[in-house]
C-alpha cells in the first residue's frame, strides 16, 4: 500500500458499519483517516439499551450466537473480546421455552431446526404432520443453488401444521416474515446445502443439524452485561473513526481520485473526500446512493422489503408469579399482535434479584400487519397487557413502569433468490466500494459483524493494489 494517507468512508453506524470500522483501524496503516457517518442521532442502529426498573433492557436484539458455522466462536464474540468485552459476556439461564396455542402454553419440541423437525414423533401434539408426504422420490429435494421460501419446502413435505405452527413462530421471533414468503438459504443456509444432496426433508434436516459443530455445553446465545450499547461504544472508541452524527449522505460520486461524498442538508451541502467507501445501511438508502454509480446494483438491492415491528418491556412487581420458563413464542394464527416474549429477568440470571422487578419483553407486529400497529402509545401498552396476560394464562399486575420502542421497517424479508441478487448487485460495484450489513447477508449480530469485516477486508485489498 501507498504510504499516502488514506480516507476511508464507512456509511451507516450500526454495528456492521462499526465493525468495519475497527477491522479498517486494525488492518490499515496508522494514520488512516476512517469516519462513520450516522445519520441518525446515536450509533448502533437495532442496538439499543435502555433502561427499566433500574435495570438495562435492550430496545433492540438482547443476544447474539456464541458459535459460528466452523464452530468457532462467532464473529460477535471475537468483536467482543477484541473490544475488552470478553470478560462482560452473559450467558441465559437453561430455562424452557414455549408456544402459545389455543390459549396453552406447549413446551418447543426439542430436536427442531428452526422449527423444521427432523423426528416428527417429536411433536407431542404440537402439530400434525403429513409424515407420508415425506417419501424418497429419487433424487435431492432442491437442485445446487436452487432456492424456495421456507413454507414451500416444509408444507411439500410435512403439511401446513407443522409450518403454522412450529416454523412460523420460529421464523418470526427472528424475522417478523412469514415462512411462505422468506428464503430458505439465507433463513436456513445448512438445510438449504444439505437439501441439494438428501432426498427427504427429515435426512436434510439430520445432516444439517450434523453439520453443526457447536461445542457441546457451550452456551448458544451470549449478551454483554450492562447492555448491548457497550459493545457500540467500545467499537466506536477502537475504530478511531471519526463520528459524524446526524447529518445523511445524499449521494457518492466516483471522480479520478477516489470519491466524492455529499453531506448535510440539500440547499447548502458539505462535500467529503474519501479513497474508499463502505455502505453499511439499509437497502432503500443503499439503493438512493448506488443509483447513479451502479444502477443495476441499486436495482436488485431495492428489491428488499422490511417489516416493521413494536417492542413493549414491562417492569412487574418484585415477587410477580410467571411460568417457569424463558418466554414463548405465538404462531400467527392465534390471532394476537403479541408474537413473543421473553421473560427477560428470569432468562438473564444477572438481572434477577429477589427484591427486583420482574422484567418481561415483548415483541408486537409480523411482515404485512403494520397497520395493526398504528395505535397510540397507550393503546398498544394495553394492548400488550392484556393479550400477554391471555397468553402466558396469568393475570398480570399493573407495571410500575413500561416503555414502548417501535422500529419501523426494520427487520428485512428475505425473498427467495436474495442472495443470488446480492452477489448479482456486488459484481456491478465499481472497484473500492463495498456492501455490508443485514440488507445484504442476514439478521443477526454475528452475520452483521461478519459481513462489516469482509467488506473492510475488500477496501483494504483494494487500496493495497490501487
Amino acid at each position: 500500500m501507498k504510504s499516502v494517507r488514506k480516507r476511508i468512508a464507512v456509511i451507516g453506524g450500526g454495528i456492521a458499519g462499526l465493525a468495519a470500522a475497527v477491522r479498517l483501524r486494525d488492518r490499515l496503516p496508522q494514520g488512516a483517516d476512517i469516519t462513520v457517518y450516522e445519520q441518525g442521532g446515536a450509533l448502533g442502529g437495532k442496538l439499543r439499551t435502555g433502561e427499566l426498573g433500574g435495570l438495562p433492557v435492550e430496545r433492540g436484539a438482547e443476544s447474539f450466537l456464541t458459535s459460528g458455522a466452523d464452530g468457532g466462536e462467532s464473529a460477535a464474540v471475537a468483536l467482543a473480546r477484541r473490544l475488552g468485552l470478553g470478560d462482560a459476556l452473559v450467558h441465559p439461564a437453561r430455562q424452557p421455552a414455549a408456544l402459545s396455542i389455543g390459549g396453552r402454553l406447549t413446551p418447543i419440541p426439542a430436536g427442531t431446526l428452526v422449527g423444521v423437525p427432523a423426528d416428527l414423533s417429536t411433536l407431542d401434539g404440537v402439530a400434525l404432520p403429513d409424515a407420508d408426504s415425506d417419501a424418497d422420490g429419487g433424487k435431492p429435494l432442491l437442485a445446487p443453488g436452487e432456492d424456495v421460501a421456507v413454507g414451500t419446502l416444509v408444507r411439500s413435505r410435512y403439511g401446513a401444521e407443522v409450518v403454522d405452527r412450529l416454523v412460523d413462530p420460529m421464523l418470526g421471533g427472528v424475522y417478523a416474515g412469514r415462512a411462505d414468503q422468506l428464503s430458505l438459504r439465507v433463513t436456513m443456509p445448512q438445510l438449504a446445502l444439505a437439501a441439494e444432496t438428501e432426498h427427504t426433508l427429515r435426512d436434510a434436516v439430520r445432516s444439517a443439524q450434523r453439520a453443526s459443530r457447536r461445542v457441546p455445553g457451550q452456551p448458544v446465545f451470549a449478551a454483554v452485561d450492562g447492555g448491548m450499547s457497550r459493545l457500540v461504544a467500545a467499537a466506536a472508541e477502537a475504530s478511531g473513526a471519526r463520528i459524524s452524527l446526524g447529518l445523511p449522505v445524499h449521494s457518492v460520486c466516483r471522480t479520478d481520485k477516489g470519491w466524492d461524498l455529499r453531506i448535510g442538508a440539500a440547499p447548502a451541502p458539505l462535500t467529503d473526500h474519501a479513497d474508499a467507501v463502505i455502505l453499511a445501511v439499509p437497502a432503500t438508502p443503499a439503493a438512493r446512493l448506488l443509483g447513479e454509480v451502479a444502477p443495476e446494483a441499486a436495482e436488485a438491492v431495492a428489491a428488499l422489503t422490511y417489516a416493521s415491528v413494536a417492542l413493549v418491556g414491562l417492569a412487574l412487581p418484585a415477587g410477580t408469579e410467571l411460568p417457569g420458563l424463558s418466554g414463548f413464542l405465538v404462531p400467527p394464527g392465534e390471532g394476537t399482535l403479541v408474537k413473543a416474549a421473553t421473560f427477560f429477568t428470569r432468562k438473564w440470571p444477572h438481572l434477577d434479584r429477589p427484591d427486583g422487578p420482574v422484567i418481561v419483553r415483548a415483541s408486537l407486529g409480523r411482515a404485512g400487519e403494520e397497520e395493526r400497529l398504528q395505535l397510540d402509545d397507550a393503546a398498544l401498552l394495553g394492548r400488550a397487557v392484556r393479550e400477554l396476560g391471555e397468553l402466558a394464562g396469568v393475570a398480570l399486575p399493573e407495571p410500575s413502569a413500561s416503555w414502548i420502542q417501535r422500529w419501523g421497517g426494520a427487520l428485512p424479508q428475505y425473498a427467495p433468490g436474495h442472495a443470488d441478487r446480492v452477489s448479482a448487485a456486488r459484481a456491478d460495484l465499481p472497484p473500492g466500494l463495498a456492501l455490508a450489513g443485514a440488507a445484504f447477508d442476514g439478521v443477526g449480530i454475528p452475520v452483521c459483524v461478519a459481513s462489516g469485516e469482509r467488506a473492510a477486508d475488500e477496501v483494504v485489498t483494494f487500496l493495497e493494489e490501487a
